[in-house]
């Protein structure tokens, strides 16, 4: 697979989760930088800044400070280029109102149980 992303934001507070999909993308070659964060506010905070500019983000559900709805409460009040950024809700949650709900979010692109697999990549970048 070309990579069909330049930068992929993993937003998920389980860093085993996050070194298995990390692993998954780079397999994949999903993106040429995919950028980490376990705490959803570090990563609101760089989006804010500027200091990143992902074209997707693979957002956990169930976080303990910040879940991943409150998550994107917060991006819808952030002054950023929202229009060329894919967020993917990648979650273990088989609860229908997370998935109904993460399918009605106008910034979700698609709902995603884990586990990432090379299958589920090929399927995101067709």
């Amino acid at each position: 697979m070309n990579r069909p992303y330049h930068t992929c934001l993993l937003i998920d507070d389980n860093p085993l989760d996050n070194l298995i999909n990390s692993c998954i993308l780079k397999r994949g070659k999903f993106a040429d930088e995919i950028i980490i964060s376990e705490f959803p506010e570090s990563a609101l905070s760089l989006l804010k800044e500027g200091t990143i500019h992902p074209d997707v983000i693979f957002l956990d559900i169930k976080m303990p400070k910040m879940d991943g709805f409150e998550f994107l409460h917060a991006y819808d009040k952030i002054d950023i280029d929202k229009e060329h950024t894919k967020i993917f809700m990648l979650s273990s949650s088989i609860d229908p109102a997370d998935i109904n709900r993460a399918e009605k979010n106008k910034y979700v692109t698609k709902y995603i149980s884990k586990v990432l697999t090379p299958a589920k990549l090929l399927e995101l970048a067709s």
